[in-house]
């Protein structure tokens, strides 16, 4: 398993978190509705709304997982707040990073992964919108648009929050 990187921004990144005054809040319906919406709109049985902190990723929304949160070093999420496009993983047993995981190996068994990141204004990708499935899968262009859209609505609630309007 290949650990995730430190973001070259991560000090701005995690105060532009930080800022935000979302992590370890209760369930919110406007951010399980967008969750919800996903997981039946690609048939997923795993969507999260991840922030990604010091230490974890913390699930905002969640639909099937019961955890709220895993360990930072094992997530998915972060990997994908190192880049700008949406991050697919279409069967994480070919991919080095990820084919020995925790949480592919064991429960969740992990074998898709799609993120979209949560970008703040500055730049500072938070988390992700993620898609994950137990089997292989490939998402064609309209489902990264689709995707893309979700994020924006998640991201325009989070700003909300601040009253900051979205990028």
């Amino acid at each position: 398993m290949e650990k995730p990187l430190l973001p070259p921004n991560e000090v701005d990144r995690l105060q532009a978190l930080r800022q935000l005054l979302i992590l370890d809040t209760p369930p919110e319906e406007r951010f399980d509705r967008i969750a919800a919406f996903a997981a039946c709109e690609f048939d997923m049985p795993i969507v999260l709304l991840s922030l990604v902190d010091e230490n974890r990723q913390w699930f905002k929304a969640r639909i099937g997982l019961d955890a709220c949160e895993t360990d930072r070093g094992v997530s998915f999420c972060s990997h994908a707040i190192l880049q700008d496009e949406a991050m697919v993983v279409p069967d994480v047993a070919l991919d080095d990073r990820f084919f020995d995981n925790p949480l592919v190996v064991g429960a969740p068994h992990i074998k898709f992964y799609a993120g979209a990141q949560l970008t703040l204004p500055g730049g500072e990708h938070i988390g992700t919108l993620c898609l994950i499935d137990r089997v292989p899968r490939q998402l064609d262009d309209i489902d990264l648009a689709i995707l893309g859209t979700l994020r924006d609505l998640a991201m325009e609630e989070l700003l909300r929050r601040t009253g900051e309007p979205a990028p």
